[in-house]
């Protein structure tokens, strides 16, 4: 069938479509997310590392968790379910006493953490890339 021959329907829902998809990726924003799982369950993510960092710089679990807005069940509940899939303590804590107590990050803990950060650096525009390329 030559182009002279292919009905104007035809041609017209192509070029519709083709400024569809341009109009579309006007609208559209990429997200993405990255997290660590040891046998389908999480042990890393944004949200954990945040505790993580909240922790190493308040020395406190109750005073990271604050700083995120979160309540402190579900920051100690996201630390130790991270520290029990993994086999491994993250966070140490020292009761009470003169001090006061607290919390501080397992070598471990930091060292993961580090990874954590050093392989989600640069994700976020890799992947806004790869949407421009892919959508125009």
């Amino acid at each position: 069938m030559n182009e002279s021959s292919v009905p104007t329907q035809l041609v017209d829902s192509q070029q519709d479509e083709s400024s569809t998809t341009a109009h579309l990726s006007l609208k559209m924003e990429v997200r993405s997310k990255l997290w660590i799982e040891v046998d389908g369950r999480a042990v890393l993510s944004d949200h954990r590392a945040a505790i993580l960092e909240g922790i190493e710089r308040t020395g406190s679990l109750a005073k990271a968790a604050e700083e995120l807005k979160v309540p402190y069940r579900t920051a100690w509940q996201r630390l130790k379910e991270s520290e029990e899939i993994l086999g491994l303590r993250l966070v140490q804590t020292q009761s009470g006493g003169a001090d006061g107590g607290g919390s501080a990050l397992t070598p471990l803990a930091r060292d993961l953490l580090s990874r954590y950060r050093e392989l989600s650096r640069g994700l976020g525009a890799l992947v806004d890339g790869r949407f421009r390329e892919t959508f125009g």
